[in-house]
């Protein structure tokens, strides 16, 4: 596992954007794994700046995203704000800056009717393009990875999970309480990949940024494996694992 440490968010996205196109551009057939959250969207608008002013090309690049609340999907005719599914997101923030086409995106389908039909069928869709060749990670405020809350197995794969009260309440802070929804509205429960899942991708690119983070990074990244944090797990990685945090992220790790 390499650790880089930046000055601060701008040059975090750039660094990620830079690791991710210097993929797509080796292998341009390559199988990207997507995040959401308020972090990687600085690299997603770096990898569409480099896309339109670059010529960055992902006409054939294919990606699955980590996770999906369940009972949500995209909705265009919305207002941004209102739609809060990660499709939304993931749409908005860089499917449509760049020219990934639409059937090679795979986000969990939040309003599928059989939930457990739908993750076998999103592992065997991994499978089936060869693994994910760089999966992009972030970590949540209780050291969740993916939707992958505290206490999940390390042998979990693709499921339904049930959320955590810290994960609703951060998230509604985050995405819900500006768009004037009620918490009492909020998804109770998400779709989202299994530890194992995310273990199996050739490389990692794990993103942390601002001090809310850095008591947590550091139980990730310094202390004992556990599934307490399932963010840890990253230690386990088998492949090329890089995270990237600002000073403030970083500032309380000790073996840099």
């Amino acid at each position: 596992m390499k650790i880089i440490v930046k000055d601060n968010y701008q040059e975090l996205s750039r660094l990620a954007a830079s690791v991710i196109s210097d993929l797509v551009r080796k292998k341009p057939d390559c199988v990207l794994g997507f995040a959401t959250g308020a972090t990687p969207i600085g690299t997603y608008h770096e990898l569409a700046r480099l896309h339109k002013e670059e010529g960055l090309d992902f006409s054939k690049v294919r990606s699955f995203n980590l996770d999906e609340y369940l009972g949500l999907t995209i909705n265009l005719n919305l207002p941004y704000e209102l739609d809060q599914s990660y499709a939304r997101f993931m749409y908005e923030e860089l499917f449509k800056r760049i020219n990934i086409r639409e059937e090679n995106t795979h986000v969990p389908y939040g309003l599928t009717e059989n939930p457990e039909k739908f993750c076998e069928e999103y592992e065997k869709m991994i499978k089936d393009t060869g693994g994910i060749d760089l999966q992009i990670l972030g970590i949540g405020g209780d050291g969740h990875l993916g939707f992958n809350e505290p206490g999940s197995s390390f042998d979990s794969r693709t499921r339904v999970e049930s959320l955590t009260q810290k994960t609703v309440d951060d998230n509604y802070e985050a995405f819900y309480k500006k768009a004037g929804v009620s918490k009492d509205d909020m998804p109770r429960k998400a779709l989202t990949m299994g530890i194992a899942t995310i273990l199996e991708a050739k490389s990692a690119l794990m993103l942390v940024s601002g001090s809310s983070k850095a008591d947590i990074i550091k139980k990730a990244l310094e202390d004992p494996i556990t599934t307490e944090v399932t963010a840890s797990a990253i230690q386990m990685f088998k492949g090329d694992a890089i995270v990237i945090l600002d000073k403030a992220a970083a500032s309380k790790l000790t073996r840099i």
